[in-house]
């Protein structure tokens, strides 16, 4: 596989991932707070907005907020980090590089962040008494072509998980 396609690919599984995790959250998710100043899963998101955005700086230059401003809704968050994913995935150039950024570059840095964070939410479900049901991840249907939050369901999923409350 080419750089451009894994590095695509990668966005892709951050999409399914992230959907994953956020796919019919109660509302009082989003506010859930687990202590000792972690983020709140809203503003998590938001982060992970902020990760990509500062990303797509090093492509088209200027700056992207720190914590960007809060939306009106956990669906409108959503939206605006799907739109984001969409936006540097659109910036990948045929070698994998975005901007001054290689492959390499953006997979261990960035990306990586963005995905450790997805783990982040999908654990704060757990935590706020709406765990996300496990599944094997080699059989998900994911989708380069596909970065919007509208994410196919799990291919397989388990059908015993200890983990259920």
């Amino acid at each position: 596989m080419d750089s451009q396609r894994l590095v695509r690919h990668f966005l892709a599984a951050i999409a399914y991932r992230a959907q994953k995790a956020m796919r019919d959250a109660p509302a009082a998710y989003w506010r859930y707070d687990s202590g000792n100043r972690s983020r709140t899963p809203a503003a998590l998101l938001r982060h992970m907005t902020s990760v990509l955005g500062y990303t797509r700086t090093f492509a088209v230059g200027g700056s992207y907020p720190f914590e960007p401003e809060p939306l009106e809704s956990a669906a409108a968050e959503q939206q605006r980090f799907h739109e984001m994913l969409s936006a540097v995935s659109d910036l990948i150039a045929p070698d994998g590089s975005l901007g001054s950024l290689t492959a390499e570059q953006l997979l261990q840095g960035p990306l990586a962040d963005v995905m450790t964070h997805v783990g982040q939410l999908a654990m704060l479900r757990r935590l706020a008494g709406a765990p996300v049901a496990p599944e094997n991840f080699i059989f998900a249907e994911v989708d380069p072509a596909n970065l919007s939050p509208d994410q196919p369901a799990p291919a397989r999923p388990d059908a015993e998980w200890r983990e259920r409350l």
